[in-house]
């Protein structure tokens, strides 16, 4: 619903409902970002990444990362620099999410034209890891085994290939080995997948073009995540996941 429309409903100009709504937003992700999306420690990611082996069967994950083009109506004076691939225009959002479909930290502002490996380099995820503001835990044994790795974030191809991001095999060389790697690599990114399907199944607002200015439009998109947080540790999250066996004998969540 535009402006217009609640100004109609709420009896108020629509610059005045603009003007809550930003006061609004801004209030809600101050005051909840410290409770449900601080800053990650250590210690936190070292949690997460036991949740996640048990939950996907993937050991060393601290989370898993992605991008969502969230549509906007084309800036003034903005050329072609908002507009993607899928052919509209867009803001990014960037999340790096945990084995609970929670958002650990999100990113926006990215601009529809830069890829999902573009918009993490220029990201404050990528600036906090780079200085040192965010530290993984140090490489451990992967379990049963004397083998010592990095603990990782999860990443699809778009994104490059570095010591704490992992990504799929290229599809040019895959082998059998390094493709099932790849099928356990892409089960383990479900999350990233939920979490963006329940915010856009959950908050309508964004499932079409966002009628504000790209600032506002953030906003708006980090209050939403916040409150999705808030959601899940408030109420849990359902799994509906079955105990299977397959070919390459490994054992593996479905």
């Amino acid at each position: 619903m535009s402006f217009r429309a609640w100004h109609s409903v709420l009896r108020m100009g629509d610059t005045t409902v603009g003007r809550i709504l930003k006061e609004t937003v801004e209030i809600l992700w101050e005051e909840l970002h410290p409770l449900h999306m601080p800053l990650p420690t250590t210690e936190s990611l070292k949690s997460n990444a036991k949740e996640f082996e048990n939950v996907w069967n993937f050991p060393h994950v601290v989370g898993c990362l992605d991008g969502k083009h969230i549509r906007v109506v084309c800036p003034t004076n903005s050329g072609a620099i908002f507009f993607n691939h899928k052919k509209y225009f867009s803001v990014v959002l960037q999340g790096l999410v945990d084995a609970n479909s929670k958002f650990i930290t999100v990113d926006m502002g990215g601009f529809g034209k830069q890829s999902d490996g573009a918009t993490f380099l220029a990201s404050d995820l990528f600036c906090f890891i780079d200085g040192k503001r965010l530290i993984f835990p140090e490489p451990d044994f992967l379990p049963h085994s004397n083998v010592t790795a990095p603990y990782v974030m999860l990443g699809d191809e778009a994104y490059p290939l570095l010591p704490y991001l992992m990504k799929p095999y290229e599809r040019n060389s895959l082998t059998d080995r390094r493709r099932n790697f790849n099928e356990r690599l892409s089960r383990a990114r479900k999350p990233v997948e939920c979490a963006f399907r329940i915010l856009y199944s959950k908050w309508r607002i964004i499932s079409k073009a966002t009628e504000t200015e790209v600032e506002l439009a953030d906003n708006i998109v980090k209050c939403i995540c916040v409150l999705h947080n808030t959601i899940i540790k408030k109420e849990g999250v359902e799994r509906q996941l079955t105990y299977v066996a397959v070919q390459s004998k490994y054992v593996a969540w479905e």
